[in-house]
């Protein structure tokens, strides 16, 4: 049996369409564009940081602009990749400003946990899932320790002997 449809784009429609996903039993909905926004349009992210990151994007990205294209539409467009190059400014948030972002999250995250009915489904999870420890060291130029690069007895390419 086919477990239902994908929603695409499902972050941007009106807080008051979530609860059809559940009742028409949606498998997937994606939802990146929406925390996205929270954090660029939301409150909290500093003015200065916004600008830097807009300007990143005008620079780095230029040759993604379409004839015809406004600024807004250029960098809604292209401010996703933003965020990896300012992740240290991001990960550094004075704490105001991570605590508004935070909120703004928090409040979609239990607006979509209720309409999409999350609660109750632990068990249904905890069938399908088994999760894995995966060990997060706080990176090196955040005072973490330094990366050590992980080895295998045999390459990608080279008979292991396990017949796969």
């Amino acid at each position: 049996a086919m477990a239902g449809c994908v929603q695409h784009g499902a972050s941007t429609l009106p807080d008051d369409a979530f609860h059809h996903f559940p009742i028409n039993g949606t498998a997937e909905i994606h939802l990146a564009t929406g925390f996205q926004n929270i954090l660029y349009d939301g409150g909290g992210l500093p003015d200065a940081l916004r600008v830097e990151m807009m300007d990143w994007c005008r620079t780095n990205c230029a040759d993604e602009r379409k004839d015809g294209e406004t600024d807004e539409q250029f960098l809604y467009k292209t401010r996703k990749k933003a965020i990896g190059p300012f992740k240290r400014e991001l990960w550094t948030l004075p704490p105001h400003a991570a605590d508004a972002i935070g909120a703004n999250l928090r409040a979609k995250f239990s607006l979509l946990f209720d309409e999409l009915k999350i609660a109750g489904t632990r068990a249904h999870v905890e069938r399908f899932i088994t999760p894995v420890a995966v060990s997060r060291p706080l990176p090196a130029a955040f005072g973490g320790e330094a990366a050590v690069a992980a080895t295998a007895g045999a390459g990608v390419f080279d008979d292991d002997g396990s017949g796969e």
